[in-house]
């Protein structure tokens, strides 16, 4: 069957979203000369930048004003920027401490955290299959904590924060570039003071650093907003099951770059988190497809 021009480029967005955050970490690693709070607070202030210029790019100044003058748009916002200011900072320390193979079993925990909330906060309910799969995925996080003697907490952090990120904004009635806007928006005076704090303690770093690195600090804000905005327009092209399957994408070319590019460990430990989490993944697809199915034929 012929894909409509709207699919095509529904796929196209998708593979650039998921293609740049699975990419994301060599570009933050060629950073890794910043510490994690100042490289975090950069990237706020530059996404701002990015996220202001859109929004008047596109004529959304009027609807960005009424979003935050309002509070019942306003609040949840104010979680979700927290939420993805942690997920920030967790990530960029991870990349940056030779870690990447701990951000991408958290991406790949995220789908069945996803299901956990939904049925915690909306009501959900598990088939037989899909709660299996639940329990595999635990077994492969419970695998990698052996392996490593303690808690990933890499991992649980960045999984748990990104699924309640999402939680948060999907019950939250704002448009994606307002909310991002917003987020970093709200983020900003804590990031303009810790630079202001390190400056005044000749602490900054990136005043330090090339030409070079420093055209790619200040590249930060369209980096984060880039992928953002292609999976928006993904979205917007897709339905959420064929949306589905590109979110493995991300995760996936972060292991490689982890094992193929920065050679980390990757022992016995780490291929049987692996393999519990993408047999987890498998079955929990699955199942969800054989749900929808059964419930389509009803």
């Amino acid at each position: 069957m012929n894909q409509s021009p709207d699919t095509t480029r529904g796929m196209i967005f998708a593979i650039a979203a998921y293609g740049l955050w699975g990419f994301a970490p060599i570009y933050w690693k060629l950073l890794r000369a910043l510490p994690a709070g100042e490289l975090l607070a950069h990237r706020v202030l530059a996404s701002l930048a990015v996220g202001l210029l859109l929004v008047a790019a596109t004529r959304r100044g009027r609807v960005f004003w009424t979003v935050l003058r309002s509070r019942r748009h306003v609040l949840p916002i104010v979680a979700s920027s927290l939420l993805i200011g942690l997920n920030w900072l967790v990530f960029i320390h991870a990349v940056n401490t030779g870690r990447v193979l701990a951000t991408s079993l958290g991406y790949f925990l995220n789908p069945l955290v996803n299901v956990l909330l939904g049925v915690a906060f909306l009501g959900e309910r598990l088939t037989r299959g899909q709660l299996v799969a639940v329990a595999i995925g635990a077994a492969g996080v419970l695998s990698w904590a052996i392996g490593l003697g303690e808690a990933p907490w890499i991992a649980l952090t960045l999984a748990a924060s990104f699924g309640l990120y999402g939680l948060v904004r999907k019950l939250a009635a704002v448009g994606p570039l307002e909310g991002f806007t917003l987020e970093v928006l709200l983020l900003a005076p804590a990031a303009a003071l810790l630079l202001v704090h390190l400056g005044s303690g000749d602490r900054l770093a990136a005043p330090q650093l090339s030409a070079g690195v420093q055209a790619l600090l200040a590249g930060a804000g369209v980096i984060t907003a880039a992928p953002l905005l292609c999976f928006t327009s993904a979205a917007r092209r897709l339905p959420l099951s064929t949306l589905g399957f590109f979110q493995y994408l991300a995760p996936s070319i972060s292991f490689l770059i982890g094992v193929g590019l920065y050679h980390e460990p990757f022992g016995r430990g780490q291929a049987s988190a692996f393999a519990c989490v993408w047999a987890a993944l498998a079955l929990f697809t699955l199942a969800t497809r054989r749900a929808t199915g059964a419930s389509a034929r009803r």
